[in-house]
């Protein structure tokens, strides 16, 4: 069923975990990603990140992100991620998703401000829910590696807190020590960042960069406040791995050979990442 942000959102807040959220530029992805869910009966978040558009273009994906959304038997929401331009912006409403994510991070305060206050005007008036970030996490999804040779821009809870209250958004992606991509080092999350970005900020946290993350980090950050986790890479790569061990086994004839075994990998990296990040942490 189409689901909101805040609904699944606030379904990990009641269980004091995170909601995984993966993007879906092709069909492989988004049946793995829904294919979880549903084995795991727990919501889901799909993602298209406007970067994508050049691989497949959200006109085509789109209607099939909220029509498999539609049909599937747990919650499902279908968000636009890292929208750049309003634009953008209302081509995804306009094809009914439930939530958008526009970043302005790499933008002066005050014009990503302007950006982020006319996005959450429009999706509010929609119905629909808006994440924006402050900071700003390196690298891109999608690339072979991730820009992680300079140092990350942490977010400043202060200016977090006041941003929030600026845009009247429903979840704040913070900079917190991930990265987007394959890691080229090992990730330096700082815990009492979140923490204090919890207390201040009074909405959802989202952490970009999930990919890579050992399982007491990940699992550190959630028992700090994040409430949703972006997964992209390793789960993407699952599918390549799957598809080079069935070429170099069996060397298939058909391509649909190749997308069901990449599917079928993806679901599995999927269901993984989802029970790591569903877990209720321990004291």
């Amino acid at each position: 069923m189409l689901a909101s942000l805040t609904s699944v959102l606030g379904w990990a807040e009641e269980r004091g975990c995170a909601a995984a959220a993966f993007d879906t530029p092709n069909l492989e992805l988004l049946l793995a990603a829904i294919g979880a869910a549903e084995a795991r009966d727990e919501p889901v978040i799909i993602q298209h990140a406007q970067l994508h558009e050049s691989e497949t273009s959200i006109d085509v994906i789109g209607p099939i992100m909220v029509m498999r959304a539609e049909a599937a038997c747990v919650p499902v929401c279908v968000m636009l991620d890292h929208g750049e331009d309003l634009d953008y912006v209302r081509r995804a409403l306009d094809l009914g998703f439930s939530a958008i994510m526009i970043d302005g991070s790499q933008l002066p305060y005050d014009e990503n401000v302007a950006l982020t206050r006319a996005a959450t005007e429009m999706a509010h008036a929609r119905g629909a829910d808006v994440e924006a970030e402050i900071g700003f996490t390196t690298g891109h999804e999608g690339l072979e590696d991730a820009d992680d040779d300079r140092a990350n821009v942490y977010t400043d809870p202060a200016e977090a807190a006041r941003f929030v209250a600026d845009t009247g958004i429903d979840a704040l992606a913070a900079s917190v020590g991930t990265v987007h991509g394959f890691y080229k080092a090992e990730p330096k999350l700082d815990f009492d960042r979140i923490a204090e970005l919890r207390r201040v900020c009074g909405v959802p946290l989202v952490m970009h960069g999930g990919s890579g993350l050992s399982r007491e980090d990940t699992r550190a950050a959630i028992a700090a406040g994040i409430r949703k986790i972006n997964y992209f890479s390793y789960m993407s790569n699952a599918g390549v791995r799957a598809v080079e061990a069935l070429i170099a086994e069996k060397r298939p004839k058909y391509f649909h050979a190749l997308a069901n075994a990449a599917t079928e990998a993806m679901q599995a990296d999927a269901e993984a990442a989802m029970e790591m990040f569903s877990m209720v942490p321990t004291a």
